[in-house]
């Protein structure tokens, strides 16, 4: 194995960080043995193998990339927009910086207390969902790096932040107490952007004193029952670098949410796949119900337009009453609203005059049908609405076909169920609880790795196993939680 910051030298077989020599064996896995490795830094490898006639394999360079790998790394400031858990909608954060000269290369370094989306000159980085993944927050918090060269332009640059709550702001109520969580606060972030200019100088753009934020027109977003979205809140080119901020208010600094703030090293999820509606039935110019024609998890966009103040809900259920209306009463039965206005797995949106296409950023539900009521007439077709499958997009590496037509449906659907709760951590159901329940992921296991590479999920999952134990050797029953479960 040669190991080397230039690919040249590994070329010639030259391993300046690594080289260990001819191991005569069959092991499938060597341990590292060379320099400490560097942060920030390109390494590249190159696996040399022999057969049995002692005949070298023709070997491919690879590489990879080091991230923070300490605490003391990291040159942001922990931010956020005030400190009350109660507040209401997900706030914006923008910052204008300058890149004088031509960029080689730039990455993003994202720590984040609760959820986000990173936006660089308008554009949204990346296509991750639900990041960072769920972790016991005041044991470990998640960073997520980002290749954002080709985002940048010389001159002046726009970066954007918009929070969620995710299990780090519980606001909504259920039996397993998220709401009183020892860790919980008000969504946070810490950001480094590392720039390297073709002079061979660099550069640094971090979280700090510096920004402005502002509230967005998410007026709710729960992890657990559903988002709020209010059209005429919005703030058009609000991440972009000409955009007035006169009005927008300074930030509030914070303490990181733990002393441990680690890689996400795993598939991350994103939207997998877009299904269409399969039918649609009107019951009047304000009620329609949309059915996918098949359960998933993930959540619904809508593309609408109608007069400003109209409030649409998207009620998302899996089983219909008889009369065709979307029955939630086998998925709401452990949520425990303090009133009426955080309805189970209803998105609620308030129209601003013009087409409104939206998509909920920081939730996700189980479903296969979609009821759309407004408080004013609506014309939909199947069109208006398209349903995403979300999950931990992990690749297949096992399939089964056979002769048999229901033996292969039932594959298909044990596999569409495993991959419905899958979401950085095996869950229970992706509507009623969204619990890593520890029985049930542990039994799911070995189905799970047979049909696709999802070890790095369970490697995370381990990790929160261990997070949480207690002194005593005990452990929740549900990982990770807020404090429920341990008998």
């Amino acid at each position: 194995i040669y190991v080397s910051k230039d690919s040249a030298s590994v070329a010639v077989k030259k391993g300046q960080i690594w080289d260990s020599g001819k191991i005569a064996s069959s092991a499938g896995m060597i341990n590292y043995k060379g320099s400490a490795l560097d942060p920030f830094t390109k390494y590249y490898w190159m696996v040399e193998i022999w057969d049995k006639e002692g005949k070298a394999l023709a070997p491919a360079i690879s590489s990879f990339e080091t991230g923070m790998m300490k605490m003391e790394n990291w040159r942001g400031t922990w931010i956020s927009d005030r400190n009350d858990i109660n507040t209401l909608p997900a706030p914006y954060f923008r910052k204008v910086f300058e890149t004088p000269k031509k960029v080689k290369s730039a990455r993003a370094y994202i720590a984040v207390g609760g959820l986000y989306e990173l936006y660089l000159n308008g554009k949204k980085v990346g296509n991750h969902r639900l990041d960072p993944m769920y972790t016991r927050f005041d044991r470990r918090t998640m960073y997520v790096t980002y290749d954002v060269t080709a985002q940048l332009q010389t001159g002046k640059n726009a970066v954007g932040v918009l929070l969620g709550n995710g299990w780090y702001n519980h606001q909504s109520i259920g039996v397993w107490d998220f709401h009183d969580a020892p860790w919980r606060a008000r969504p946070t972030f810490c950001l480094d952007m590392r720039i390297t200019y073709e002079d061979g100088t660099t550069a640094l753009v971090t979280s700090n004193g510096d920004w402005k934020t502002s509230a967005s027109p998410i007026v709710l977003n729960s992890i657990y029952t559903a988002e709020h979205y209010d059209a005429r809140l919005e703030q058009p080119g609000w991440n972009m670098v000409n955009f007035d901020d006169k009005k927008w208010n300074g930030i509030t600094l914070r303490a990181a949410p733990s002393n441990n703030i680690v890689s996400q090293a795993m598939q991350p999820i994103r939207n997998v796949e877009e299904i269409p509606v399969a039918t649609l039935k009107k019951f009047n110019d304000t009620t329609y119900v949309f059915d996918l024609g098949r359960n998933i998890a993930g959540v619904s966009r809508i593309r609408v337009s109608g007069p400003s103040g109209t409030v649409i809900r998207l009620k998302h259920g899996e089983r219909l009453y008889r009369d065709g209306r979307v029955d939630l009463s086998n998925i709401d039965v452990y949520h425990r609203p303090k009133d009426k206005s955080d309805p189970f797995q209803t998105d609620i949106i308030t129209l601003g005059g013009g087409p409104v296409e939206f998509m909920p950023k920081f939730n996700y539900k189980g479903f296969r049908y979609v009821e759309v009521t407004s408080s004013k007439p609506l014309e939909l077709d199947k069109e208006s609405l398209t349903g995403y499958f979300m999950h931990s997009d992990v690749a297949p590496t096992g399939k089964i076909s056979s002769s048999n037509p229901l033996v292969d449906r039932l594959w298909w659907a044990t596999n569409n169920s495993y991959l419905s709760n899958l979401m950085g951590y095996p869950t229970d159901c992706p509507q009623r609880e969204k619990n890593g329940w520890t029985g049930d992921g542990h039994f799911a296991i070995e189905t799970g790795l047979y049909n696709f590479d999802a070890i790095t999920i369970y490697e995370k999952w381990l990790a929160d196993h261990r997070d949480e134990q207690q002194p005593n050797g005990v452990l929740p029953d549900i990982i990770p939680t807020g404090g429920w479960g341990y008998g």
